[in-house]
């Protein structure tokens, strides 16, 4: 079957999960039979559909001709044949017991096509397991949504033991037809990714609860102020329930045995119904409390020690048992579970022998066996990281084509830490340095590779050659790409790129000379200071050509410079001079050629030596208060609550009373 063959999906449950797959499903065409057991089930599903298309409609998401076509499209139903009998694709999003799905199954078989591909929603259960109650194994995968689906972009598409290959990539193409981002699952594993790295570290966080080793209070203080986590390890569970991770975790204990026994606090919680928010109690209270009140100044190195070392040995499991490679890990964790930073990246700038030592000392210490490491632990730690160790060397890293980059070492005080500048320079000047799909994929590189670098502490980007800083988006290479579609992902994959410089923690600095017009005025914007040659010019010219800025111009402009003079370069797609440009405030100076360089590169130095925690929490709260200035606020105090305890603070503190050099380290 190819993905141009379904034309009808059924999905088996109209619960939370059910409904909301049936609405991705239709909102990208297809005809869609949404079934439960009961009438009343079926239709509470419908209606929450409707109620979703309704809002997506209000808020200018969809039309209220694309909701209309989309609830047109579901057919709600009890009668399983009814459901099945000319469904392509079969998606089972039943509640998560084995009992209950292999029911479904067994019925499902006797109503479905022959050529059906079945597709499990399932968190944790074994694929292999669910394929056998069906006679075509082969036909069969996971496909797990996230909740709530219509928001969440990653889908895990899992192999079975069984599973053949035309089964999961033909699902892939179904994934990304509804919009949405496949991950692939390689093997068969108790907890696929995500909850294979979530669930370990929230039972972990327990079991330190539980033995007294530290505080609610001292877990999610460090797992959200001092890891950087999206939320506490406690302040998650209770959001998402209790229940939830526990009856992954003992499915797993089931399957793969002690090492993941539930903590003692955890099935106490479940037994009691302290559920999370959901009950109104779970490790805080929200009836009678103050919910998840997280304090920023209760850091414990034993619980970052500890959490990092069962993140690495999960991390480990799923490498060395060939469930997933760490590229994949990052990409499902981050989308899947809102991590910052992927979880092998985090653990090799760590260390992952630190790891391997925390677990040894630990197992030797308690003789629990969820601190028995994994063999792939040590070869991981052997190479260097799960990534191979790139980074570790300033001379590794990939050969550059189209950009060059280099390490500009910053003139310290005597007896202060080396600090260095990562200079990102677009060699392209035969192009007029425009801007290619080469030059986004290896600018993200770059910056990547320097934010890894604890000793880069800006970024100064500038173009090579005497004609242009860029002269904008590489029109020629991207003409074979015209189609609404392709365009569409080129905006995308831009928007991307330039979003993640904007939200690089190292302060960064654009030196322009020359022409910066278009897509390179766009990349501008992403930095923090422009300094410019006075023979520059600046301009957005795409309406002259009938389109408008698509990597985030229409955006980022009126941000730098004000909504009125963002409206006017872009309307008018006019050339401006420098002069202009620093009159508008882009520009924080404005140079001769001759003294560009020098300028942008002593203002990237001089930034180089300030705070880097300080920098990044200031930059993260500026632009969380960009739309909202409560959320930014609501940052910038809890920034500063995390701050007035690091060492930085105190070595500034004492370099002022002192009248000399701080030499901040960034911790």
């Amino acid at each position: 079957m190819q993905l141009e063959d379904i034309e009808t999906i059924a999905v088996l449950g109209a619960g939370n999960m059910g409904h909301g797959i049936a609405e991705v499903a239709a909102l990208a065409g297809y005809d869609v039979r949404l079934r439960d057991i009961k009438e009343e089930f079926v239709q509470s599903g419908y209606e929450d559909i409707e109620w979703s298309l309704q809002k997506l409609a209000e808020k200018d998401t969809i039309t209220e001709e694309e909701a209309d076509a989309a609830l047109d499209s579901v057919t709600p139903l009890v009668d399983m044949e009814e459901a099945v009998g000319n469904a392509d694709v079969i998606i089972e999003a039943v509640p998560e017991k084995m009992e209950i799905k292999e029911d479904v199954y067994e019925e499902v078989e006797e109503s479905a096509p022959d050529h059906a591909i079945f597709a499990t929603n399932t968190s944790s259960l074994s694929i292999t397991d669910l394929s056998e109650v069906s006679d075509r194994p082969e036909q069969f995968c996971g496909m797990h949504f996230f909740n709530p689906p219509i928001r969440m972009q990653l889908v895990e598409v899992i192999n079975g033991k069984h599973t053949a290959e035309e089964t999961v990539e033909v699902i892939e193409d179904l994934a990304e037809d509804f919009g949405k981002t496949p991950v692939r699952v390689r093997k068969d594993s108790p907890g696929f990714i995500v909850n294979r790295i979530l669930v370990p570290l929230m039972n972990e966080a327990c079991w330190m609860l539980s033995e007294d080793v530290a505080t609610v209070e001292e877990i999610d203080s460090t797992t959200k102020y001092h890891m950087g986590l999206p939320m506490g390890s406690f302040e998650l569970a209770d959001m998402t329930g209790i229940d939830i991770s526990y009856h992954v975790l003992d499915y797993m204990n089931d399957v793969l045995g002690d090492e993941y026994e539930p903590a003692p606090i955890m099935e106490e919680k479940v037994e009691n119904e302290e559920l999370g928010q959901k009950t109104g109690k779970g490790f805080y209270d929200y009836e009678d409390g103050d919910g998840a009140d997280v304090p920023t100044d209760e850091y414990s190195e034993e619980v970052e020690e500890r959490l990092n070392a069962a993140l690495a040995k999960e991390i480990a499991n799923l490498v060395g048992g060939d469930v997933a490679p760490p590229e994949d890990i990052d990409e499902a964790v981050m989308m899947g579970a809102g991590f910052p930073e992927g979880p092998t990246k985090s653990i090799d700038e760590y260390g992952v022998e630190k790891c391997l030592n925390k677990l040894e000392e630990l197992y030797e210490e308690t003789g629990a066996a969820r601190y028995k490491h994994p063999d792939y632990l040590e070869e991981a730690a052997e190479q260097g990281g799960f990534n191979d160790g790139a980074g570790d060397d300033e001379d590794s890293g990939p050969d550059f084509e189209v950009i060059a980059i280099e390490r500009i070492d910053v003139d310290v005080p005597e007896g202060h830490n080396e600090k260095q500048v990562g200079h990102i320079k677009i060699d392209r000047p035969h192009r007029m340095n425009t801007i290619s799909l080469d030059v986004l994929d290896e600018l993200d590189q770059a910056r990547e590779i320097f934010e890894d670098d604890e000793q880069v502490r800006a970024i100064l980007i500038t173009g090579e050659g005497d004609k242009a800083f860029s002269a904008g988006a590489d029109v020629q290479s991207m003409a074979t790409s015209a189609d609404p579609l392709s365009a569409q992902e080129l905006s995308a994959q831009g928007q991307a790129t330039f979003g993640r410089l904007e939200e690089c923690p190292l302060p960064v600095v654009a030196g322009i000379d020359g022409f910066c017009l278009g897509g390179g005025m766009e990349l501008s914007m992403c930095t923090d200071i422009r300094i410019a040659s006075n023979r520059s010019e600046f301009g957005q010219p795409e309406l002259d050509l009938g389109l408008l800025p698509g990597w985030g111009g229409t955006q980022r402009l009126a941000n730098v410079i004000g909504e009125g003079p963002a409206k006017e370069i872009i309307l008018t797609a006019e050339r401006y001079d420098a002069e202009e440009m620093e009159d508008f405030g882009f520009l924080r100076d404005v140079v001769s050629k001759d003294d560009l360089f020098d300028e942008a590169l002593e203002l990237a130095e001089q930034l180089a030596q300030g705070p880097p925690v300080a920098q990044k929490m200031t930059k993260r709260a500026m632009l969380k208060g960009r739309d909202d200035t409560e959320a930014g606020l609501e940052v910038e105090s809890q920034a500063f609550g995390h701050l007035i305890g690091t060492d930085d603070v105190m070595e500034g503190m004492t370099a002022f009373m002192g009248d000399g050099e701080p030499d901040f380290e960034g911790q």
